[in-house]
């Protein structure tokens, strides 16, 4: 048994061959395909986007056409966490799969056992006896069920929701923001915020303007009324 934090990487970018730490290239991009509606192709620059993109995007609300690049976000958290994160449905996942996945305490060739312990519980060391005892507990009915003949797909259902896996989200950057708005505010569960107020940084940090007015920890509401 293995006590991980959660984690994630932005790996791809499905436009024009770009990487994820293209934020600039991404603007351009996103600048061209909007001067479209208005034939005024010609008129962009190299530095255009810098007055194109706060006009347009965020002054008149055109982000539908954010919706042409999109980022890939590969994240290791817990079951529990990803059941919610699959909610944002405009989005592609491929995830790991318990019912193909077989998992093994001694095998290193195989999957190993990997646990993520809620932040609150790391403050009380009793705790954190309980939480690992149990995670030990489920380890061991898996592989006693393995041994018996049980494949993955019975043996995973006596694992808990804090069973580490990872998924592969990719949306386009108008649903990244949306998907921001939502899941770093007050409301939002802690350990959801492990995973989402640090990928928030990190395309505040790659990509200038689009995110820059998100703040976490906001009440939803507040976040609800800049959704567009």
């Amino acid at each position: 048994m293995k006590i991980i934090e959660p984690s994630f990487r932005l790996s791809m970018l499905h436009t024009a061959g770009m990487g994820y730490n293209d934020g600039v290239k991404m603007l351009r991009y996103i600048e061209e395909q909007g001067r479209i509606s208005h034939r005024s192709e010609d008129k962009q620059s190299l530095d255009s986007w810098q007055k194109f993109i706060p006009a347009v995007v965020m002054g008149h609300g055109d982000w539908s056409i954010t919706e042409h690049v999109s980022v890939t976000a590969t994240i290791r958290a817990s079951r529990g966490v990803l059941n919610e994160l699959v909610r944002h449905r405009l989005a592609s996942y491929t995830q790991e799969s318990t019912r193909f996945v077989r998992y093994d305490s001694f095998d290193h060739s195989r999957q190993q056992f990997e646990f993520i312990m809620p932040e609150r519980l790391k403050e009380d060391y009793r705790s954190i006896f309980f939480f690992e005892e149990h995670c030990k507990a489920s380890e061991a009915a898996y592989n006693a069920l393995i041994d018996r003949g049980s494949r993955p797909q019975e043996a995973r259902d006596v694992l808990p929701l804090s069973f580490a896996s990872t998924i592969a989200m990719t949306t386009n950057l108008r649903n990244w923001r949306l998907f921001f708005l939502m899941r770093t505010t007050k409301e939002t569960l802690p350990e959801f915020k492990r995973i989402s107020v640090p990928m928030l940084r990190e395309f505040q940090r790659v990509i200038p303007f689009l995110y820059d007015d998100i703040t976490p920890d906001a009440r939803q509401v507040e976040n609800l009324g800049k959704a567009r």
